[in-house]
């Protein structure tokens, strides 16, 4: 049986931590952050924890990660 691709993609987009959980970048850092203010920004810097619907579908796409 060959061996699982990984999905690149998504490799790049999620980070597994030791306990198995997924961190992703929060959305919408890109541009148009001028008008924000400094409370919205500060809470961007933060990774958040992808929640359990899209974790078992991350799992499979990124197998050896």
């Amino acid at each position: 049986m060959s061996k699982i691709k990984t999905h690149k993609a998504t490799a790049k987009r999620y980070k597994k931590t030791a306990t198995n959980k997924l961190l992703q970048r929060k959305a919408g850092q890109d541009h148009f952050n001028a008008r924000e203010t400094g409370n919205t920004t500060r809470k961007k810097r933060l990774d958040i924890t992808v929640s359990d619907t899209y974790a078992k579908t991350i799992h499979k796409l990124t197998p050896y990660n």
